[in-house]
């Protein structure tokens, strides 16, 4: 397994209560694939430098965790359809 990170922001208009499940269940898709989450880091609502979807603010969320390929392919497929994920960017950070 290796060391990942991932930025996501939510959409903005997303109540807290309904945000924290979203986030437990993104966290769902690494942990149900084999993977272990070290770290959730979340920096809260921001202003966007530009405007995204005609929206200028968005939840951020920084995760750190431990996966399999298989488990990272799943991850980016589910982002990837989501709605509420207005834009997310994964990277390793482990060399090859």
């Amino acid at each position: 397994m290796r060391k990942y990170e991932v930025m996501y922001i939510l959409n903005s208009s997303i109540e807290d209560e309904k945000r924290a499940e979203l986030i437990d269940s993104i966290h769902a898709i690494i942990t149900d694939n084999g993977g272990e989450i070290l770290k959730v880091d979340e920096w809260g609502m921001r202003e966007y430098a530009y405007e995204i979807n005609h929206m200028t603010r968005g939840y951020y969320v920084v995760t750190t965790y431990k996966a399999g390929h298989d488990a990272v392919a799943e991850f980016d497929r589910l982002m990837r359809i989501n709605q509420s994920v207005v834009r997310y960017m994964n990277i390793s950070l482990e060399e090859e």
